[in-house]
This record gives C-alpha cells, sequence and structure tokens, in this order.
C-alpha cells in the first residue's frame, strides 16, 4: 500500500511538473515605468494628459485633432507592452492603436487597432504584419472582455523566429518566420513604437457606415504601465547587438508551448471575425505563411 501511495503521490508531482513546464515558456511579468522613461507626445501635445506623476496618462480625441506618442528610441527585437483603458460609450468612428513601425518606404509594422462602435456594441480588435511595405494581413477579433470598464494589457513579443501578440497573455495571433516561404519577415529595420487616438469613421466602424458623434467627445483612452525590454539601436542598424542573449531570444521563446497554441486556438475558435487566410474573394491563392501560423 505505501508503495503504491508513493507511486500516486510521484504521479501527482510528474502532472503538476508537466503543467508547470506546459506555461513556461508565457513572456515575463513587464515592468511598470512611467510614461516619460521611455515615451515622447508625437502631435497636438495639449491633448495628452498626465496623471499620478506620469504613470499614467490620457490621450484626448476632438473634433479638432487626435494625438499620440512614439517611443524615443528604436528597436530591433524585443517585449513591448502596455496597459489601456479604451474609449467608453459611442465611440464609434474612433481608433485607438498601439504599433511598432520602421522608417522607410520599405517600412516593416506590428499594428493593434482598436475599433471603436456604437454603445452596447463590442470592439473590434485588428491585426496586421506589414513586411517590406506589404500588408493585406488583417484579422478581427472580438475580445472575451469589454475593454473600457478596466485596464487590460496589450502585447508584442518579437524575436527572429516569430512574432506574438498578447492579450493579458492570451496569444492572439502568431507571425513565425518563413523565409524559407518566400515571405519577407521584419529581422534587419528597428522600429519604434507609436500609439496614437484618432478619427476614422471613413472606415473604422461598419466600413465607414457609422459616423463619429462629436457630441459624445471629446474621446478618452487611458494608458499605464509603459513596458519596453527590446535592443535598442539606431534606425540604421542591421542586427542586434546582444543577439542570442536577452530572455526573450532564447530557445523556449521561439515557438508557442502547448498551453498558449490551445489558448490561441480558442480564440480563434470563440473570437475570430476576420482572418486573411480564409479570404478567398480577396486571395485566391493561400499567403503561404498562413499553415505554418496554424491559421487554417
Amino acid at each position: 500500500m505505501r508503495r503504491r501511495g508513493g507511486h500516486l503521490v510521484w504521479m501527482c508531482l510528474c502532472v503538476l511538473a508537466m503543467a508547470d513546464f506546459a506555461i513556461g515558456a508565457a513572456p515575463r511579468k513587464p515592468v511598470a515605468v512611467p510614461f516619460g522613461r521611455n515615451y515622447v507626445p508625437t502631435w497636438a501635445f495639449d491633448h495628452i494628459k498626465y496623471f499620478n506623476g506620469g504613470s499614467e496618462i490620457q490621450l484626448l480625441l476632438d473634433n479638432y485633432t487626435g494625438t499620440g506618442f512614439q517611443s524615443k528610441g528604436s528597436y530591433l527585437f524585443g517585449h513591448f507592452s502596455m496597459q489601456i483603458k479604451m474609449v467608453p460609450g459611442d465611440s464609434a468612428g474612433t481608433v485607438t492603436a498601439f504599433y511598432l513601425s520602421s522608417q522607410n518606404n520599405e517600412h516593416d509594422e506590428i499594428d493593434f487597432e482598436f475599433l471603436g462602435n456604437r454603445t452596447g456594441q463590442p470592439y473590434i480588435l485588428q491585426t496586421n504584419v506589414f513586411t517590406g511595405g506589404k500588408g493585406d494581413r488583417e484579422q478581427r477579433i472580438y475580445l472575451w472582455f469589454d475593454p473600457t470598464k478596466a485596464y487590460h494589457s496589450y502585447s508584442v513579443l518579437w524575436n527572429m523566429y516569430q512574432i506574438v501578440f498578447f492579450v493579458d497573455d492570451v496569444p492572439i495571433r502568431v507571425f513565425k518566420n518563413s523565409k524559407d516561404l518566400g515571405v519577407r519577415f521584419p529581422f534587419n529595420q528597428p522600429m519604434k513604437i507609436y500609439s496614437s487616438l484618432w478619427n476614422a469613421d471613413d472606415w473604422a466602424t461598419r466600413g465607414g457606415l457609422e459616423k463619429t458623434d462629436w457630441s459624445k467627445g471629446p474621446f478618452v483612452a487611458q494608458y499605464k504601465n509603459f513596458h519596453v525590454d527590446g535592443c535598442e539601436s539606431s534606425v540604421n542598424a542591421k542586427f542586434c547587438a546582444t543577439q542570442g542573449k536577452r530572455w526573450w531570444d532564447q530557445k523556449e521563446f521561439q515557438d508557442l508551448d502547448a498551453y498558449q497554441w490551445r489558448r490561441l486556438r480558442w480564440v480563434r475558435k470563440k473570437f475570430t471575425i476576420y482572418n486573411y487566410c480564409t479570404d478567398r474573394k480577396r486571395f485566391p491563392a493561400m499567403a503561404p505563411e498562413c499553415k505554418r501560423d496554424r491559421d487554417v
């Protein structure tokens, strides 16, 4: 009986160890720093409000202008995160964006775009990846919570092997390095980090059918926990000087683990409303990266 009991305990410990291992490749917990540590306003400075010593900010959009900010540095790979509380109420026509972008004509870009909606209708989160100036890789999901009620974390993990979009540590999209399939991958153009709140009522809500109701303004998006853990590089750099030495560059971050793939499948099954990989009308031939990204 003792041997059986010991065997049972050993099995339980093994199961627990395997469970721990299954989430071992989750990104490290972001380090919250004030806005001014890594970011500066880029336009309409008077439409950015600061609170708690700059640890929280608000972006304002009215019928005169929106506003935005960008990182002081440029980065070639890393983990980037911020917490955002979206515009509440009737936000139709507004877009709150959080993205990385390089600076030249054949630019690379990694996009989160939050598309506002009429009161009571859900926000849409659109993601996109540009490589060498080519985009057209839109995916759209509903979120499993109301993003206007509380702060939620939105993060990008970017290394030589993959780009992963996270919402509250749940992977909602992966874009693998498919250079061997003839697909360009962002690896040699440092990017700045940007965020903005702006009016896009020509396309953002129901394809532009719903216009911004300026009587509901000013529209306010709130931010905090401005986390940057990246390889800071000059704009003209072609490689990361610390390649292979940072946590986000290690073997366990070359792919999602089994637990993360399950969470991603859950998002795709329950919340996806558009995926360029399955749009045969726009793209009669499926993009080669779609199978590797497990989008189909």
